[in-house]
């Protein structure tokens, strides 16, 4: 109880992530754990940074960062603009539809909090939205870019689980178009009731100008999946083809890539690392602790008890990972928890793709959703908005996602039917 009191006092005391981890880590070994040597402990953390796969994350992360800093976030909101400006809800439809497209480029929540965040919000407020509307949107739906390949979160939970990436990778489209039609079917009819959300038909020639002008951007998704499920490269080596990509498109086609800008990406995105790789070896680190006391397995066992149903686990999992998502980074719940639920999928018999991507989803969800979702302070410190802003409208979409996650759970093709066909899963 000591630890916990510990950890809700940093979380209050809005002490980073990763120093909370580590501190958790010194107590647990110190106090709790004192045969354990410290070189062991060591070994561990640097045993969950070291995997190969782990440097296209770094990778994805510079692709995205260059990205938000040029012009291509406001290309995407510009054409599908041309394109579907004129009916009801159009607005927030583009953000939600904009945030799926942008996953495709960067993988990230947070990278598509700040670039179609940044992009739409303006044009929401002059719409005639609330300000906690639209952030309610743009915080949920940004969710969506987790799912669509190269999503970062599939190749952590991918690398833990030691499952296939590019299978986790093609799961993540069907959920992902899923949540897309869900939330632009709630801003249809919310835009419609309140008479709100449109702009002037735009004629074909501005949509063709759009079109041309954005069109280079699809080299993204065909340089990701195509490179990969066509045999030619690697998760890590498309995420290299990436970077170079991203600064071939905006550094010489669009000319918006200065000097002063590439540094600044060069400097984020190595914060960003050290920050997740040390959430990353930390969270390792704990998760061999977990094993080692059985911490996990004394807790689970009365809840599963000898022979758990598969809904029973599926239910248990959702639950675990959608409450630490909401006080920590999914990271750790990933190094965690899969190796204390592994032995229970198996037993089940639960197909272990869906099982991945019903963990990232729910992880997804619960990282926009109070108290302590982290896309909530992505967006509080992107916008220099206070917490209640951001959060007082942001329900009707945590229910949607939710909704979603349903769905997905009674309908598993919808994750499955893709990779299925590409792979046979």
């Amino acid at each position: 109880m000591s630890l916990i009191g510990i950890t809700i006092f940093l979380f209050f005391a809005s002490t980073p992530i990763y120093i909370i981890l580590l501190i958790i880590f010194i107590l647990t070994k110190f106090f709790y754990l004192p045969e354990i040597s410290l070189h062991i402990l060591m070994q561990q953390i640097f045993t969950g940074i070291t995997p190969i796969s782990f440097v296209c994350i770094p990778m994805f992360m510079m692709a995205a960062n260059v990205i938000i800093s040029g012009s291509s976030s406001q290309r995407i909101v510009k054409v599908l603009r041309t394109y579907f400006g004129h009916i009801y809800g159009s607005i927030p439809i583009i953000t939600t539809v904009a945030s799926m497209l942008f996953g495709a480029i960067s993988g990230s929540t947070q990278a598509t909090v700040a670039a179609i965040g940044g992009a739409m919000r303006p044009i929401l407020l002059k719409t005639g939205y609330s300000s906690s509307f639209s952030f309610g949107l743009i915080i949920n739906a940004s969710d969506i870019a987790t799912l669509i390949p190269p999503g970062i979160s599939f190749v952590i939970y991918g690398i833990v689980a030691q499952v296939s990436i590019g299978k986790l990778f093609l799961s993540g489209i069907g959920p992902g178009v899923l949540i897309t039609v869900i939330f632009s079917i709630y801003c249809y009819f919310y835009s419609r009731f309140k008479n709100i959300g449109r702009y002037p038909k735009i004629g074909w020639k501005e949509r063709i100008k759009a079109t041309k002008e954005s069109i280079l951007l699809v080299g993204f998704p065909i340089i990701i999946l195509g490179g990969i499920y066509g045999g030619i490269l690697s998760p890590t080596e498309a995420s290299a083809v990436s970077v170079v990509y991203a600064l071939f498109l905006e550094g010489l086609c669009y000319r918006s890539l200065t000097v002063k800008k590439l540094l600044n990406c060069i400097l984020n995105t190595s914060i960003v690392t050290a920050i997740t790789f040390s959430m990353t070896g930390t969270g390792r680190a704990l998760g061999w602790l977990m094993g080692y006391s059985q911490l996990g397995a004394k807790f689970l066992s009365p809840i599963l008890g000898s022979e758990p149903s598969a809904l029973k686990i599926i239910i248990v999992i959702s639950f675990t990972y959608f409450i630490l998502g909401m006080f920590t980074s999914p990271i750790v719940g990933y190094y965690i928890f899969t190796p204390i639920f592994a032995p229970y999928i198996i037993q089940a018999g639960l197909n272990e793709i869906l099982v991945g991507v019903l963990i990232v989803m729910q992880s997804a969800i619960a990282s926009a959703t109070p108290p302590f979702g982290c896309d909530i302070f992505t967006a509080m410190v992107i916008f220099g908005r206070p917490y209640h802003e951001v959060v007082r409208e942001s329900w009707p979409f945590i229910l949607l996602l939710l909704l979603a996650y349903v769905i997905v759970i009674i309908f598993p093709d919808l994750a499955l039917f893709i990779p299925s066909k590409a792979f046979g899963v």
